[in-house]
């Protein structure tokens, strides 16, 4: 069933890296303090993130750097996160790299860098996203990058390029940076073919740091100031994350997928589950990304889009 929007409607999560040496990613899903206190702050979702890193946490005190449309986050001088507007090789806002207290990126590379042995597929999957395969009829989810690379080349799809719409970024709103936090409030238009606009979104990052913890919130708002928009109900739509090449399933390396329903791997794709964690060896230590429905949410427990071959939504 799709839904309309008259004035707006939003979306909040956090995604949060920590030390799994401390709390392994079975048991940060189910224990009871992360969970409570996560769901104080958001409306749908919680994203943990676990990092297998020994080590002292990273000194508060946040700056910024900012390159035209690309601000670089830093947490006690080191690299935290990089949120990219307007690239003009893809449709979409992300965010890319992010990364855990030890320095260890916790999302693939391609297609923004070549690394050999990461599996190079869906162009589209851009470290932490939020896209929608129709919003106003209309596809953020995919990308141009997608089919004139060769991945798609079906009649099918060759109409889904003629539906492509894209995330335009107006202007942030607020960079600014404290020694608790970092923020970055971005005005995004969702603009279809013809350059008409459907839908506006202010987007909310809050970066931050709580002992070990690595947290970034969001918060999504979306103005339907147009008039009425509908959101599709699809499978290829909401915030996600492509996980490392090594994580995944498919490199038959250890990766996992578990759910709160205790199913595993490839059965719990399009499952309703409380929360799904994805786990994995990552530069020679066992990471994951453990994402927590919120009990409040629409629909909840919620289904998930989550493959054996990485991409997590």
């Amino acid at each position: 069933m799709s839904h309309s929007c008259r004035v707006r409607c939003q979306l909040s999560l956090s995604i949060v890296t920590f030390d799994c040496q401390t709390i392994s990613p079975q048991d940060a899903a189910m224990n009871h303090s992360l969970p409570v206190r996560l769901l104080a702050v958001v409306n749908l979702f919680s994203i943990v993130a676990m990092i297998g890193q020994v080590g002292t946490t990273a000194e508060p005190d946040f700056s910024i750097k900012r390159e035209g449309d690309k601000i670089a986050v830093l947490a006690g001088e080191k690299p935290f996160a990089e949120y990219i507007a307007n690239d003009p090789a893809t449709n979409k806002s992300y965010l890319w790299p992010v990364f855990g207290p030890g320095g260890v990126a916790m999302t693939r590379d391609f297609p923004m860098k070549d690394i050999a042995g990461e599996v190079k597929d869906h162009y589209h999957h851009r470290g932490v996203w939020f896209g929608h395969e129709d919003i106003g009829g209309y596809d953020s989810w995919t990308e141009r990058g997608t089919f004139v690379k060769g991945e798609k080349t079906s009649d099918a799809n060759k109409e889904r390029i003629a539906k492509l719409g894209k995330q335009v970024h107006r202007k942030f709103n607020e960079v600014s940076a404290t020694q608790d936090k970092a923020t970055i409030v971005s005005e995004i238009d969702y603009i279809n073919p013809d350059g008409k606009k459907s839908v506006t979104e202010i987007q909310t990052l809050i970066f931050r740091l709580e002992g070990k913890l690595r947290l970034i919130d969001f918060n999504q708002d979306f103005i339907a100031s147009e008039g009425d928009v509908t959101f599709g109900d699809k499978k290829d739509a909401g915030l996600c994350i492509r996980v490392p090449t090594p994580m995944s399933v498919d490199s038959k390396l250890g990766g996992r997928i578990l759910n709160s329903e205790g199913l595993t791997d490839a059965a719990a794709w399009g499952q309703r589950a409380k929360w799904c964690d994805y786990s994995g060896p990552v530069a020679n230590a066992t990471h994951g990304v453990a994402i927590l429905n919120h009990p409040s949410s629409f629909r909840y427990p919620t289904t998930w889009h989550v493959r054996t071959y990485g991409l997590f939504t």
